[in-house]
């Protein structure tokens, strides 16, 4: 596997990985292993960044798109995400309420589906 997909299957910022890693072709079993037993740059990335912008948003719980529009366009650090946590700014605050209204939404229309999929089956059963 490409290195870029390495990185994103296992959540890190590839530019932020060890030389070695960014020019190596890696292997499903190589790939295990690193999930298995990461070395301790690997856990170093995850426990304190720079994180990719998927798990900085995960972390702030926002929409990647959400990043785009707070003008968030780096990688964070984990310091950094705590900092903007504690002390959360306008954009963030929105953001959140945006993301929380969108999943509510989600949540809203598949329960509607499986409400319309039961009573379908229950008129298709009789």
């Amino acid at each position: 596997m490409k290195p870029a997909t390495v990185a994103k299957k296992l959540g890190i910022y590839l530019p932020a990985t060890p030389q070695e890693f960014q020019e190596s072709t890696i292997t499903r079993e190589e790939f295990a292993e690193l999930q298995a037993n990461p070395p301790e740059w690997l856990a170093e990335l995850r426990r304190n960044g720079p994180h990719p912008r998927p798990v900085v948003a995960q972390k702030l719980n926002i929409s990647i798109s959400g990043l785009a529009r707070g003008g968030v366009e780096d990688a964070l650090t984990t310091a950094e995400i705590t900092a903007l946590l504690q002390a959360p700014p306008q954009w963030l605050v929105t953001e959140r309420a945006t993301h929380a209204a969108v999943r509510a939404e989600a949540q809203r229309v598949k329960e509607e589906a499986a409400k319309k999929a039961a009573k379908k089956a229950r008129a298709q059963a009789n």
